[in-house]
């Protein structure tokens, strides 16, 4: 089942949901706005050029992403498909989109396909959980740590 994953959050990672006005606000009364209108936190061509460069070299591109704290299940559907709606607004190169309650173990989703990955998340809390391999802080030199996986 060898196959190296690169798994990928989403909030505060690759998504400035922290920044957007009165985001917590939205959540608390169920609203996507916040999920569908947040800016990337990086340049999300250029990172999609080093992912599609990174799956050539046999990785798989995965996100996975929390609901919110407390959403209904009805919610967390809508959700689900305002985050892939970004994802895909982005070109964000993922083989693998999963979005789930808050709080699941995000090794729990992956461990069915592969043996090893990379978890990349701004929580450190959630990196200290993570059991199939190694993790990276999002921060300035996120594409040099990226772009090192393929040399």
């Amino acid at each position: 089942m060898e196959r190296k994953t690169l798994v990928f959050d989403m909030d505060g990672t690759i998504a400035d949901l922290y920044q957007f006005p009165d985001w917590l606000e939205y959540l608390t009364n169920e609203d996507t706005k916040p999920y569908r209108d947040c800016q990337p936190l990086y340049d999300m061509a250029k990172l999609a050029d080093i992912l599609n460069k990174l799956k050539t070299f046999g990785w798989q591109i995965v996100v996975v992403s929390w609901g919110a704290m407390n959403g209904t299940r009805e919610y967390t559907r809508q959700v689900k498909t305002a985050k892939k709606e970004w994802l895909a607004e982005y070109g964000f190169p993922a083989d693998r989109v999963h979005v789930v309650k808050y709080g699941t173990l995000k090794h729990t989703v992956c461990k069915r396909y592969t043996d090893y990955g990379i978890l990349i998340d701004d929580n450190a809390d959630v990196r200290k959980t993570w059991k199939l391999g190694d993790t990276l802080e999002p921060n300035g030199d996120l594409f040099q740590k990226l772009e090192a996986l393929a040399a």
